[in-house]
């Protein structure tokens, strides 16, 4: 094992991937020779060749184009979105052919390419750099949206979407590529699509986030339980689709729920989850389920991002409300 921070164990999952299957090729704008905006192919093009890591023009709709019909040839290509807010010119590819193919061939071709993009506040970027755009995609049936936290899940959440026959959007936190490290193993090993995970066991209330928000909530959390309360913390680590299970679970003991994302609130993941819970565990809730979300606005300007984004007084505050029910 190895102590690694995200951006490492997200290239380590690319090397040993492509060293295993010659089918899987990289494309996108600058990541070959400058290795991707934050590094992440950094060397990659050197290991592997100019074939295999494609420096495409400043097109998104002719990456995702090219890598769907890559796909349909017998081959596995990784398509980078230089920022997740750059993926409204890739609608018509994503969602009308590559979350279609396998329906509308009736099972005869599947397309299965990773898409991958960094997002999220708390760096002060410029405008459509930031935006949490999950949501739009976990609309779209045929599509897998995964938003890992850590470093750990984020090399075992990529190798699972590399392996898997359809199309997966694969969304990296920008503020946490660097931020934190943990101990990551260096060999190939898989994190279940799907499957939230359990971060901190509590019997207060149910806290479910996913992405960069992450790190705050485990600090909230921990501070809580200094004060005896303890709050169960679940990290939904894959948002389409949602493992409603695991919520649940924890909502039958905690009888209380709080959603927290950074995407804006109007039919967000979180109002998914409310839904689902709502619907399949409402004699289980004392309390309203509650949001801490973005705003329903454009992202905004680096200076007044803090306050737009779920910060530690907004989380307490709803923390404080769920727990006077």
């Amino acid at each position: 094992m190895a102590e690694m921070t995200m951006i490492q164990a997200i290239r380590q999952a690319l090397e040993i991937e492509m060293k295993r299957d010659e089918r899987i090729v990289l494309l996108g704008e600058d990541i070959g020779r400058n290795g991707g905006v934050f590094r992440v192919t950094d060397g990659l093009i050197d290991q592997f060749g100019e074939h295999r890591v494609i420096d495409t023009p400043l097109a998104e709709s002719s990456i995702i184009g090219t890598a769907v019909g890559m796909s349909l040839n017998g081959l596995r290509p990784i398509p980078e979105i230089q920022f997740f807010g750059f993926v409204y010119e890739t609608m018509d590819q994503i969602a009308s052919q590559a979350a279609r193919m396998r329906f509308k061939s009736a099972g005869r071709y599947n397309v299965p390419i990773v898409i991958r993009s960094p997002y999220g506040g708390g760096v002060r970027t410029p405008e459509l750099h930031s935006d949490s755009l999950e949501a739009l995609f976990s609309h779209t049936p045929g599509i897998k949206v995964v938003m890992p936290s850590t470093p750990y899940d984020a090399k075992g959440l990529l190798i699972a979407a590399i392996r898997d026959e359809d199309p997966v959007i694969f969304l990296e936190p920008m503020k946490l590529y660097r931020t934190i490290k943990e101990e990551v193993p260096e060999e190939a090993y898989e994190v279940p699509i799907g499957k939230a995970k359990v971060v901190k066991e509590g019997y207060h209330a149910t806290i479910v986030g996913f992405g960069p928000v992450m790190p705050l909530l485990k600090k909230i959390v921990d501070e809580y339980e200094q004060e005896g309360i303890h709050l169960e913390l679940i990290d939904l680590r894959t948002v389409a689709p949602i493992d409603i299970d695991t919520i649940l679970k924890s909502v039958e003991k905690t009888e209380r729920l709080m959603i927290v994302h950074e995407a804006v609130k109007t039919n967000g993941i979180g109002a998914e989850i409310a839904a689902l819970v709502s619907e399949k565990g409402v004699f289980s809730l004392s309390a309203p389920i509650l949001r801490v979300t973005g705003y329903d606005t454009p992202y905004p300007v680096g200076t007044i991002e803090d306050d737009w984004l779920p910060n530690p007084k907004r989380i307490k505050a709803a923390i404080h409300e769920l727990l006077s029910y």
